[in-house]
């Protein structure tokens, strides 16, 4: 059953349905298998049954005698597509029901379990105004590709379109500077608040790093739905000479969405990335985050793409240990290195650290790519108990102010920082280029570019590097992988995809 199907058949069922039996399941898991069981089977089914227990029960036979007549593979791919679900989603139910009621016409039921998965307050915060269902699926899915997570929504939004032209290159080496800029707000209208007037001072931004040596600059087709690469191709376009051109340096990601289950899906989906970023061949192309399935068909297809010359190199994000070797032994088959891991790490979130990843990434001559390096601001000294950042970031800012640890972390670093002449966030930045990794912080204004990259003027000593690392090993308010809604493991190979 196509995502289309899905959309219509879920229709009657959310509106008939929902509010009369969300209330008799406290297991949201089994709360989730019955939702989708009643979509994929029959929605008036549920009538039938007494209680939670028995419609739990009946639903599951009825999938049985359904599945019986429908083809192997069709069958396989839903059983899978409906379990790996159900897995991601066992927190969604509680804000679902508080929100279904303001919620536009024909809601996809897969929709809401992603948005809920990521953030149930901001799942709220987008029910709250009545507003047209196209609106609704743009604003909640960007805003779940801000969080980088996985997300799901219509295949045919126009904004992920793939290309079909045919663009052929040399693939050439893949140099990157100490820094980066993250363009993750490049576009983004929900998390980071992205408003097109404010498009020149992006423009600001590329071009000081440009100017500097270091317009290395980290996207996605998740984006702001490919506004940040359509940005980005722009301001590359809009350079003096081609030497400048050159040295524009773009890595951009493929996102593992449900649906596409074919290495081609991921050439297509690099061709029309390059096509945002005005035709040349992308510098790094990378797979967003870990599938639920179809993984191995997605380390083919950035090995096509870089056969093909569409990419001069290739990575991976948000992969664990076990998936890194996996994918490395595959590509390395082909003659291909992988390049990259693109993983969170700050002070805040220290667990690559901690569970070998950072090492396994060493060992193997991986790059590390640390996004959020400043921990989503709050490594900026910015904010404090009095003063929260807006948006879904405030929830998060409650339970850090919470602990002592962190303001004693904040206190370390502005000690370093005032010791330095510096600010804050460079101490954050100096922390994880220490580490050994290359940190991509976002910047949307010319201060704050001017801020990261100055990190480079000054680096810590062995003593300060002591200081932090006892400091920050202490805080235990930040997000922890259990949040993340990453598929920890393939379920058609069984393989471990993610742990940090």
């Amino acid at each position: 059953m196509g995502i289309e199907e899905l959309l219509d058949e879920t229709e009657d069922w959310v509106h008939m349905s929902a509010l009369q039996t969300c209330n008799a399941f406290e297991n949201k898991t089994e709360l989730f298998w019955v939702a989708v069981e009643m979509v994929v089977d029959n929605t008036s089914q549920i009538k039938h049954f007494k209680n939670a227990e028995d419609t739990i029960e009946g639903m599951k036979k009825l999938t049985i005698q359904k599945e019986a007549e429908k083809k192997a593979k069709k069958s396989q791919l839903i059983r899978a597509r409906n379990a790996a679900t159900a897995e991601a989603t066992a927190g969604w139910a509680p804000a679902f029901l508080a929100g279904v009621e303001t919620a536009p016409a024909r809601p996809s039921l897969f929709l809401f379990a992603s948005i809920l998965v990521v953030d149930p307050h901001l799942c709220s915060s987008l029910s709250q105004s009545p507003r047209s269902r196209r609106d609704f699926v743009v604003d909640s899915v960007s805003s779940i590709a801000t969080a980088s997570t996985l997300s799901v929504t219509t295949a045919s939004y126009a904004g992920l379109s793939n290309a079909s032209d045919d663009i052929i290159s040399t693939p050439k080496q893949l140099t990157l500077p100490p820094i980066g800029v993250g363009a993750w707000a490049w576009g983004d209208s929900v998390f980071w608040g992205y408003d097109q007037k404010n498009d020149d001072e992006l423009k600001e931004v590329f071009d000081y790093a440009l100017k500097n040596n270091l317009s290395f600059f980290d996207t996605a087709e998740l984006y702001g739905f490919g506004r940040s690469e359509q940005l980005l191709g722009k301001f590359r376009a809009q350079c003096q000479t081609k030497e400048e051109e050159d040295r524009v340096i773009i890595a951009s990601k493929f996102a593992a969405l449900p649906w596409r289950t074919k290495s081609d899906d991921v050439v297509k989906a690099c061709k029309a990335s390059m096509k945002r970023l005005g035709g040349k061949p992308i510098d790094l192309y990378q797979i967003h985050f870990p599938g639920s399935w179809s993984n191995e068909e997605y380390w083919d297809g950035i090995a096509d793409a870089y056969e093909q010359g569409l990419v001069n190199a290739v990575g991976v994000s948000n992969y664990g240990v076990d998936a890194l070797r996996a994918c490395h032994a595959e590509l390395s088959r082909r003659g291909i290195k992988l390049a990259t891991n693109q993983i969170q790490m700050s002070l805040l979130y220290r667990w690559p650290l901690e569970n070998g990843l950072l090492d396994v990434c060493k060992e193997l001559d991986v790059k590390v790519l640390s996004y959020s390096p400043l921990a989503l601001g709050f490594l900026t000294g910015k904010y404090n108990k009095s003063n929260y950042p807006s948006g879904p970031r405030s929830k998060i800012a409650e339970q850090l102010f919470k602990d002592d640890s962190f303001e004693q972390l904040l206190m370390t670093m502005n000690e370093i920082s005032t010791k330095h002449e510096a600010s804050v966030s460079q101490v954050a930045l100096n922390w994880a280029i220490s580490k050994g990794t290359i940190p991509i912080p976002g910047a949307r204004n010319l201060k704050q570019v001017k801020q990261n990259l100055s990190c480079l003027d000054w680096s810590l000593s062995e003593d300060e590097m002591k200081s932090l690392d006892q400091a920050s090993s202490k805080v235990t308010g930040f997000i922890t992988p259990d949040k993340n809604p990453f598929p920890r493991k393939d379920v058609n190979t069984g393989l471990k995809m993610y742990d940090s």
